[in-house]
């Protein structure tokens, strides 16, 4: 490494372009990686000396700074107003992230719709305490991801909403699997969690911890408190709220072990969960309201959390459950994993709502509203079986096109309409696209073409192993491997010996 670059990772670069960034990811993963194996050696004070050094450390502060100026919300300011756009006050905020006198200014309090048709508040913080949360989060991640639940999937690094309905399939697909279905939901978990019990079991910089969760909003120019809970919108607050529920799965398997003694019966009760919803099966329904509801409620006690009486409720697997967007019911013996009623609906009125918006919006640009729209949702529920979902969403979004087309030329007939903006390209028919002007090299027209989600394979997806921790040196390869599998479909077979 030349002299230049030594400089740029150990804080002495002169321009935010100087940064050298692998160096700086390099040195950051190092510490974390001696994080993790000193939390699992249970030696606090190495990890606390390890948590300071990557605090206080230039490449820390710079991955900080550089991930809430390259994130959604780096246009969105705070109480100040302010953010860091160009390359100067990107390079200058990093000096500004210290310990020493810092302290962090309330959250814009603003309010974003909810399915239900609620609002759920949202706390914006300022940029400087957003990079400090980001530096932080740097230093405890590890720790989170070492001391997780297996069955814990929301809002942590390598694991999404497809590892969390895999498990649940997995839980309930078999003959001898369990019948019974907790569904549970914690009422306001973020804005509820006990300060007290975060502050004594968080294993991170109590001071800085305290300043954030006692630092208030701003709504309408008036200051409110905050005497519980952690805001939602911080970078850090998922993995709070996770540190917070952890351990419910480990107190489930406690009291309820899969091996038991002979003569009793295995009560099958398994914890999927994914932030504040889970789900927890069981053998009986009397053993999920009487016995694992019980546990359940006094581990979110202590928390100063509980459940919400109108969402959570004992199911039979017949009757079907809706969990993360998806319908899990056992159909004449066989579990089926679709996309729900109730997200079908929410899809298709989203669709509805782009097309009524944009009457007199040209095809191209309608066509490059709409896919996005369309590819996410097919590519949220390919690893389900999705396509009779999938021939439904394709017979209702030509409906509503052929409605906006008609809209739109209410005098031509309904041939004049369909060669307009239906065209056969290839062996294709039907296809709702529009001519971008180009031409191939052969003299065809270059057609833009709207999305089809019937042309989407269903695809089995494989479930992160429960154990993986993206910052132990060990797992790396096998991360790699879902890397590798996720983009081409192909598995490298690479895990830790």
């Amino acid at each position: 490494m030349n002299s230049e670059n030594e400089c740029a990772s150990f804080g002495e670069a002169l321009t935010w372009d100087q940064i050298n960034w692998a160096d700086c990811e390099r040195d950051v993963r190092r510490l974390q990686a001696r994080i993790v194996k000193a939390t699992r050696e249970g030696r606090h004070n190495k990890v606390k000396t390890l948590q300071w050094l990557l605090t206080h450390s230039f490449s820390g502060r710079a991955l900080a700074v550089r991930r809430v100026t390259e994130n959604k919300g780096k246009r969105t300011p705070g109480v100040d107003g302010r953010i860091w756009q160009t390359p100067a006050a990107k390079f200058k905020s990093i000096g500004t992230l210290r310990r020493r006198g810092y302290q962090p200014q309330p959250l814009r309090r603003v309010h974003i719709p909810k399915a239900n048709g609620k609002l759920r508040p949202l706390g914006i913080p300022t940029m400087k305490d957003r990079a400090m949360q980001a530096l932080h989060l740097l230093a405890l991640e590890p720790i989170a991801e070492t001391t997780a639940d297996p069955n814990s999937y929301g809002f942590r690094p390598g694991r999404s909403t497809a590892d969390a309905i895999a498990q649940s399939h997995h839980n309930l697909c078999r003959k001898n699997s369990a019948q019974w279905v907790l569904e549970g939901d914690i009422r306001g978990c973020f804005d509820n969690i006990s300060h007290e019990w975060m502050l004594d079991r968080i294993p991170m910089d109590k001071t800085v911890l305290r300043r954030w969760l006692k630092a208030g909003y701003l709504e309408n120019r008036t200051l409110f408190p905050t005497e519980a809970g952690t805001p939602q919108g911080g970078i850090i607050s998922p993995t709070l709220a996770n540190m917070v529920l952890n351990g419910l799965e480990q107190q489930l398997r406690k009291t309820f072990p899969q091996r038991n003694p002979k003569g009793r019966t295995n009560p099958k009760v398994n914890l999927v969960r994914y932030a504040d919803d889970f789900i927890v099966t069981g053998a009986s329904k009397e053993l999920l309201e009487n016995e694992v509801r019980p546990v359940v409620e006094q581990f979110l006690r202590e928390r100063s959390l509980e459940l919400s009486s109108e969402k959570t409720c004992v199911t039979h697997i017949e009757q079907g459950l809706d969990f993360l967007g998806q319908n899990i019911r056992s159909w004449k013996g066989k579990l089926l994993t679709q996309p729900s009623k109730k997200n079908v609906h929410a899809f298709l009125d989203k669709v509805r709502t782009i097309l009524r918006q944009n009457k007199a919006l040209d095809q191209l640009h309608l066509i490059r509203m709409l896919n996005p729209v369309i590819r996410g949702w097919v590519n949220y529920h390919r690893h389900a079986a999705a396509t009779n979902a999938f021939n439904k969403v394709e017979r209702e979004i030509w409906r509503s096109l052929w409605r906006w087309a008609k809209r739109r030329h209410p005098k031509k007939s309904a041939n004049w309409i369909i060669h307009r903006y239906w065209h056969s390209v290839g062996r294709h028919k039907w296809l709702f696209a529009a001519d971008t002007g180009q031409k191939t090299p052969d003299g065809k027209p270059v057609w833009f073409r709207l999305v089809n989600p019937t042309d989407t394979k269903i695809v089995r997806y494989r479930k992160i192993m429960g154990e993986a921790n993206p910052y132990d040196p060990c797992w790396r390869p096998y991360f790699e491997d879902r890397v590798v599998f996720k983009k081409f479909g192909v598995h490298l077979h690479q895990r830790p010996s």
